[in-house]
This record gives structure tokens, sequence and C-alpha cells, in this order.
């Protein structure tokens, strides 16, 4: 079985301890502060905190992906050391990054004719995208050829759950994704809104839900509906947070608390500056594995 390495964006959001311990390679998205340009390096240019206290005090955010002359000189390293590349994509519903993989797939494959390399859409984002790399790692310790991990990606990926909510509406009015009105109303009214992504990979807002102590509550009972085996869920939560840690831990003790079969604690994580930088601070997102995703 030839020798491969699997890969992912910065934008899966795990820690670099945690890509390191699981061997899974990663390449960075870019974002820009204030109008200087930074890699969305988890954390390490910019601490997290130091990042969202920045955008609430009225720092300018924008990001850009990863262009495919920076894939190309990625994933030439690690053909030329021999290799094959299994490499999963922030989700196409959010980001063109996928096509700029593609270009330099597409390149280099007639440079290294005799090395696989596949692209694979991951329909995720942040840590859910993340958990699906921890599964790849998973299989491909346990002797999973990279056509095997790939095909298993491809079937599975729309397995994985993602719901968020936010407490803070500022950048989602901010970037367009609530009405200026809608957001008035819904600052008025303490709405937070609970979004999930859809079998597309984008994110679609579900519901309007008055309190955070409500919407907190509301998370987990989608886990219960749409996680495989429902209470007795035995699989890996993962949370992702930005500035908002209490409301990430309210979540995962409500999630420990009522699926007594996870395996190991909930692992909270950043929400990484790329993504932040549309979320903002105050989004909690509850990653599990469920039910194959569907539209509504």
């Amino acid at each position: 079985m030839g020798k491969y390495i699997i890969s992912c964006c910065s934008t899966a959001d795990l820690s670099e301890e945690h890509f390191k311990s699981r061997d899974i390679s990663y390449i960075c998205f870019h974002y820009e502060l204030d109008g200087k340009e930074y890699l969305d390096d988890l954390g390490k240019s910019i601490a997290f905190d130091d990042f969202y206290k920045a955008m609430q005090n009225g720092a300018e955010t924008k990001t850009s992906q990863i262009n495919a002359n920076e894939f190309e000189e990625y994933f030439e390293t690690f053909l030329k050391e021999g290799y094959d590349i299994l490499h999963v994509t922030l989700s196409s519903g959010i980001s063109g990054v996928i096509n700029s993989a593609n270009i330099a797939r597409d390149i280099l494959s007639e440079r290294y004719p005799d090395r696989k390399i596949r692209i694979v859409d991951s329909l995720g984002a942040s840590s859910g995208y993340g958990l699906i790399m921890d599964k790849l790692a998973d299989l491909r310790d346990e002797g999973k050829s990279i056509d095997e991990v790939y095909d298993w990606v491809i079937k599975h990926r729309l397995d994985m759950h993602h719901w968020f909510f936010s407490t803070d509406l500022t950048f989602y009015i901010k970037g367009g994704r609530i009405s200026k009105t809608a957001g008035f109303v819904g600052g008025m009214l303490n709405i937070c809104p609970l979004l999930n992504m859809d079998d597309t990979g984008h994110l679609i807002p579900r519901y309007k839900i008055r309190t955070k102590k409500k919407v907190i509550r509301a998370i987990v009972d989608k886990m219960e509906e749409c996680a495989e085996d429902g209470k007795d869920y035995s699989g890996k939560c993962y949370i992702s947070q930005s500035a908002c840690y209490e409301d990430a831990r309210e979540v995962a003790d409500l999630v420990e608390k009522r699926f007594p079969n996870l395996n190991g604690k909930v692992e909270i994580n950043h929400i990484g500056t790329t993504i932040g930088s549309h979320t903002g601070p105050g989004t909690v997102a509850l990653f599990f594995w469920g039910k194959t995703r569907l539209d509504k």
C-alpha cells in the first residue's frame, strides 16, 4: 500500500497540538486585521482572545482563501518525498478554496503522474470539519488505503452535523447575513438565532430563539434528535466557540450529562480567525455524527 498524508485547511479549527498528535497536515488561510495581513495559523500570530477583542473594538477584518500557487507549493513538498495526498477542503458552500486545490492537483498530476492527489469537499466547517479529519486519521491508522479513506469520506461527510448559535448579531448584520432591521429587533428581544449546515454545505438560519438559556438547551435538543443512536450516541463531540468559552462550557456540560456513552469528554476549540472574521465573538458551534444531513 502506498504511503500517503491526510491534509486539510486551517479552517478545520483544531489546535496545533491536535493536528500534530494525529499526524494531520494543514495549510493556512489568510486574513487581514485593520489592513495588516496575517496567516490563519491557529492563533500563533494573534491570540484568539486578542483577535476577538479587536473586533469588538471596531477593527476591520477581511479574509482570503489559499490560492492555487500556494497549494501547488504545499502539495509538492509531500509529492517529492514520495507521498500520495488526500486533502479535504473547507465547504464549497462557504468558500471557493476547493477550486484552487483542484487547479494545483491538475498541474502536479502532470508533473507526478505516478502519485495520487485526492481532493475532497468536506461540506463542513470549523471543528465539524476537524472531527471529520480526526476520523480519517483513525481510518489511516487502521491501515486503510488512500482510496478506501477517500471513498469513506465521500460517503459519510454528510453524517457530520453542524449546529450554531450566536448571542451577538453585530457581525452577522455587518456581513449581510441578517438585515439591520431584523438585527435591531433581534437585539431588542434578546433573540439568538440557531443555524445549521445543509446538505450543500451552506449555513442556514433555522430558528429564532429568545434568550441564551433557551438556545443552549435547544442546541443540545437538536443533538438528541439528530445524533447517531440518539441519547445512546457513542461517538465524539466537538464544540467551537468565539470568545464565549463559558457558553460553550455550559453546552458541553449538558451534552456530557445527556449522552452518557459519549466517546470521551466534549472537546472545546476556538473558532479560528477566518471563520471568526464573519461570525465575530459570541458564536458557539456543536458538532457530532448523526443521520445523513438533509436540507431541513
